[in-house]
């Protein structure tokens, strides 16, 4: 979609996001720039030996930072981080999203997604950012700051399965930085 796209479907409500997004900062010719949010999920890696998947995460894994909005997060080098944007996203059946990084943090070795780019049709919730740093200093990311982009497509019409309606989906209205909930049947 592009710039003139995205603003109409978000002001008709087809596409909803709140707080509702500042068209002047965040718009962009093809895209929509995210906020970081206030939530940050560590890992604390000496708390368990391995992760067995079949297993179940543990919650002890992780553990959850709440932010001050004009307080910094600094990411280590070679850390990996969980966070969520700031806004709250919902897309109907017949529009899916794709997660972008930010090319001015790319280029200081911010990384804001490992694998999870698909926003899938029907979705509601936080996006969750696997933030990680490649670079060689610590970084300080601001809640606030813009972190990353959506770019929206409409697909070739509605989804038999969009995410709200399919039984079972384990991030469906998620909120902040919501670790992962990978389990044995993910393996089937």
């Amino acid at each position: 979609m592009s710039d003139g796209d995205i603003k109409k479907e978000i002001k008709k409500g087809i596409i909803s996001i709140t707080p509702a997004p500042n068209f002047t900062t965040q718009l962009d010719a093809c895209s929509l720039d995210l906020r970081l949010g206030t939530e940050f999920r560590v890992f604390d890696y000496s708390a368990i030996p391995y992760i067995d998947i079949k297993a179940g995460v543990p919650k002890e894994l992780t553990r959850l930072i709440k932010m001050k909005k004009n307080m910094p997060f600094f990411i280590q080098p070679g850390e990996l981080v969980l966070a969520a944007t700031d806004e709250w996203i919902e897309l109907p059946d017949n529009i899916a999203a794709r997660l972008e990084g930010r090319s001015s943090l790319g280029r200081i070795g911010i990384i804001v997604h490992a694998t999870a780019s698909m926003i899938a049709p029907g979705w509601r919730g936080n996006i969750v950012l696997e933030l990680s740093n490649i670079s060689r200093l610590p970084v300080a990311l601001y809640p606030g700051m813009r972190i990353c982009a959506l770019s929206f497509e409409t697909i070739s019409s509605k989804a038999l399965r969009p995410y709200n309606k399919n039984k079972g989906e384990k991030y469906h209205r998620q909120k902040g930085a919501v670790a992962s909930k990978i389990d044995a049947q993910d393996l089937k």
